[in-house]
């Protein structure tokens, strides 16, 4: 098992991954990440990100990135668990170039409502965190949850009603 992962390791990730890329490519950091890079946490268990367009030559790059840096890196982004939020591109902010790769932050209200369905502690805390720095709102997160409601159904693993109800604690919290 790898050491857990900090500001200076997503770093040097990122740099690596910037010299590698021969494509222009989007690169969204999600969970752990996000929460590292704005400084609610110190640490994470591992680099959760996506990347648009999909390349073949950043999926053989991280293996060895992953080796070389001593990091764990899971592909995965909010919409792999709950449905995509309309907008969420535009939402999602960004974090820095490096050669051909623009690193982002995913949308935080995906991060947020994806926290709250998985609704583990850390989850719970990383969603107040967004909260306090004011990279979310309840309104808004309120009303984005309202719009993907009627797609739930498509997320057989997620109970809509248990979904609805830490949705709303989370609000009033």
């Amino acid at each position: 098992m790898r050491d857990r992962t900090n500001r200076e390791k997503i770093e040097e990730f990122m740099n690596s991954l910037g010299r590698k890329a021969r494509h222009p490519v989007r690169v969204y950091f999600t969970g752990g990440t996000t929460a590292v890079l704005f400084g609610w946490r110190d640490t994470t268990i591992d680099i959760d990100l996506r990347f648009e367009p999909d390349l073949d030559e950043l999926y053989r790059e991280l293996p060895l990135l992953k080796e070389k840096i001593g990091i764990n890196i899971e592909l995965a982004s909010p919409s792999d668990f709950i449905p995509a939020l309309p907008g969420w591109e535009d939402r999602s902010k960004y974090i820095d170039r490096k050669g051909k790769v623009d690193f982002y932050h995913y949308d935080p209200y995906s991060q947020a409502l994806s926290k709250i369905e998985r609704g583990h502690t850390q989850d719970i805390k990383d969603v107040e965190s967004m909260f306090k720095s004011r990279l979310i709102e309840k309104e808004k997160l309120a009303a984005l949850f309202r719009e993907i409601e009627p797609m739930l159904y498509r997320y057989p693993a997620i109970d809509p009603a248990s979904f609805a109800r830490a949705v709303s604690r989370v609000i009033k919290g």
